[in-house]
């Protein structure tokens, strides 16, 4: 089955499963037991009753507390059907009353799991001022989520060379997302009309209402950042402290994301081969162009004959695509990649079948945690009205192929995604623009895969010349917060913590 990549999924937290990141909390018993009483503030029309809610919190484990917030699933029809979102927190440790609502991305990342990260690892200051909330979006995770297609069929679609070849595949490829589509209305039924991004920053309005906060206080990382600007744009009079980290360009079209990720991911892996070949150990050898040559060529071997992994699941082409990508997105993870590399060109895909699988949360067992793999491709689609021809894909794939030889041609027919994608566009994406809005701080890497840095300069533009602030870290991987630059980490505690916005243009260096 040809499926469509779209774009690749854009999570800050991906690459913690790679390197084997362990998430921990550091709550202690006298931690304030604090319950925040919604605002009581008038509602937009026909809401109120959805802002006036009581929130139940409930010890769920880790030290966090869980909590369910109702939103209705059509905005247009709020005494209509109604949809459930999951919430949890981590208190304060100190005697702050503010809340620091955060997203990691995908879309269809679990924002649930991003706030225990986020929670074990930001600085005392922090931990003491905000309680840190993570509220998985409509449709995702541990929310009412999409149900589309069962494990094992999404396993092959998962699988399939991302790239068709002739007219017969370019057919299987868009009747595969029509499939898939189908499968979540059947399944979902009017929700999986309705979990684009301008619907979802409407619930985190309903979610900081009802935790008794006057402006939202947001960390959105990769995806996040789009959500976070979303909001800003829809209600910038509320726009608290606002991180934007790893930015996505909104305003992109779909062949603009999709180049721009190609550009980005062969930017990164261009920056791991010249680490690479300095090392006797390197797999692909000791020369730059020869490196970047044999990587085409496993790639062009696997589309006609797969590498064995010692499972029933053979490394295919589009399983190789991903197990390269998801290690481009941490440095720490580049040795993966060579561990991965090394195996396939002996003729053993399980290193990198195993990095496949971490990419979509893939467990041992064949199911999958959580709903990203299609929840990423319904809010996509949802998000966009475009809807690219054939003819126009073929057109475009020069470009892509020169912009990266390893992902570009992918990432070229990812552009025909939505094309054949059952549910209409009914509430794209808002064009940016957060005029009134405190100041918001806008990160990029200079060497990100997923959110190439010029992604981060359109971002801040975008929000306008005083609420833009942007903050560069010349580093690799993706994002900044998390990647032990101090001086990032320094920066932005100070700006959620006492307000102080950082200088416009601040770059900060990677050490060693």
């Amino acid at each position: 089955m040809k499926r469509p990549l779209l774009v690749l999924i854009v999570l800050a937290a991906v690459a913690a499963v790679v390197v084997g990141v362990l998430v921990a909390t550091r709550g202690d018993d006298s931690a304030p037991t604090a319950q925040l009483e919604p605002t009581g503030e008038k509602a937009p029309d026909g809401l109120q009753r959805f802002y006036d809610q009581k929130l139940t919190w409930e010890d769920c484990g880790g030290e966090r507390e869980c909590a369910t917030i109702e939103v209705p699933v059509d905005y247009d029809e709020p005494d209509g059907e109604t949809t459930k979102l999951k919430a949890a927190r981590y208190l304060a440790e100190g005697d702050g009353t503010r809340v620091l609502f955060v997203n990691p991305g995908g879309p269809g990342g679990s924002a649930i799991d991003y706030a225990g990260s986020l929670a074990g690892s930001m600085g005392d200051e922090v931990r003491d001022a905000f309680t840190i909330v993570g509220v998985d979006p409509r449709g995702v995770g541990e929310s009412s989520p999409l149900e589309c297609l069962p494990d094992e069929q999404f396993d092959e679609y998962a699988a399939s060379d991302p790239d068709p070849s002739s007219d017969a595949e370019v057919q299987e490829f868009r009747d595969a997302v029509k499939e898939l589509g189908e499968a979540c209305r059947k399944n979902s039924g009017d929700l999986a009309g309705h979990v684009s991004t301008e619907e979802a920053a409407r619930d985190m309005d309903v979610a900081r209402a009802l935790l008794g906060q006057k402006k939202l206080d947001w960390f959105g990382a990769s995806y996040g950042t789009q959500l976070g600007a979303t909001y800003a744009t829809l209600f910038p009079a509320k726009v608290g402290a606002m991180v934007l980290d790893g930015a996505v360009d909104p305003s992109k079209d779909v062949f603009g994301s999709s180049l721009g990720q190609a550009t980005g991911f062969q930017r990164a892996l261009d920056a791991y081969i010249a680490s690479c070949v300095k090392l006797e150990s390197c797999p692909l050898g000791q020369d730059a162009d020869a490196a970047q040559r044999a990587i085409e060529t496993l790639m062009s071997q696997l589309e006609d004959e797969p590498l064995p992994t010692g499972t029933d699941r053979e490394l295919t082409k589009g399983r190789a695509f991903y197990g390269i990508a998801v290690t481009l997105y941490d440095k720490a993870s580049w040795i993966a990649l060579s561990q991965g590399l090394t195996a396939a060109l002996r003729g053993d895909g399980s290193v990198l079948l195993q990095l496949n699988d971490a990419y979509f949360s893939r467990k041992g067992n064949g199911e999958y945690d959580g709903n990203i793999g299609w929840a990423n491709i319904a809010v996509n689609c949802l998000d966009n009205r475009e809807r690219p021809s054939v003819d126009e894909v073929e057109a475009e794939l020069p470009t892509f192929e020169k912009a990266s030889p390893v992902f570009g041609e992918a990432l070229g027919w990812g552009v025909l995604g939505c094309s054949d994608w059952p549910e209409p566009a009914e509430r794209p994406q808002v064009e940016i623009d957060a005029e009134g809005s405190a100041p918001i701080v806008v990160i990029g890497t200079t060497r990100d895969p997923a959110t190439p840095y010029e992604n981060a300069k359109a971002l801040a533009d975008q929000l306008g010349d005083s609420e833009g602030v942007l903050l560069t870290r010349d580093g690799d991987g993706h994002t900044a917060y998390g990647s032990g630059n101090q001086c990032i980490k320094k920066a932005v505690d100070a700006y959620l913590v006492d307000g102080t916005v950082p200088k416009d243009g601040l770059t900060c260096e990677d050490e060693g």
